[in-house]
């Protein structure tokens, strides 16, 4: 959770685009991370709802056990079968947000065990899309953003400090060569 909010904290108000974020937690109890997170955010922080619009400067976050998907532009959310394990999936969250943005997807993998992501890295490059993990010799887990980092997929191999700045210096200019949000 820590290097979660670190990022999303170095996102300024304003950011031009949504963020998704998937996080393995307890399908047991409440979540509480969009709380938690929006306390340390410039951005709306809010857990994800099944068919709502995506808005600019909105962080949303995958409920436990669920899925989260990108369509068009709409949120979708599923509790299809695990993949590696999990639910949410950042696989399936990836492989959605390649296809719906294409060449302006940007995935970013953090602290975490597990394969999950990797496939979704490159499915991300694939696609024209950015890629970046956390430096896994940093992370207090390091094994998605190594496996994701083996893939030969990412662009950007960052200090966790870095990657906030980074990902709104991306977005920022991508904006404006496109001239607006």
């Amino acid at each position: 959770m820590t290097a979660l909010q670190t990022v999303i904290g170095a996102l300024p108000a304003g950011f031009p685009a949504a963020v998704f974020v998937v996080l393995h937690l307890d399908p047991r109890h409440k979540s509480l991370l969009a709380d938690l997170l929006g306390r340390h955010a410039h951005l709306v922080v809010k857990e994800a709802v099944n068919g709502a619009r995506i808005e600019p400067s909105t962080v949303y976050i995958a409920q436990p056990d669920t899925h989260l998907l990108v369509a068009d532009t709409h949120l979708s959310l599923t509790s299809s079968e695990l993949v590696h394990f999990s639910r949410p999936s950042v696989d399936l969250l990836f492989e959605s947000v390649a296809a719906a943005y294409r060449d302006r997807a940007i995935g970013v993998i953090l602290t975490g065990s597990g394969l999950d992501g990797a496939t979704g890295i490159r499915a991300i490059k694939e696609r024209g899309g950015t890629t970046m993990v956390q430096d896994p010799s940093e992370a207090s887990h390091p094994s998605m953003p190594s496996h994701a980092y083996a893939t030969g997929c990412v662009d950007f191999k960052l200090p966790l400090d870095d990657i906030g700045p980074a990902l709104a210096r991306l977005v920022l200019a991508t904006t404006a060569a496109a001239g607006g949000v």
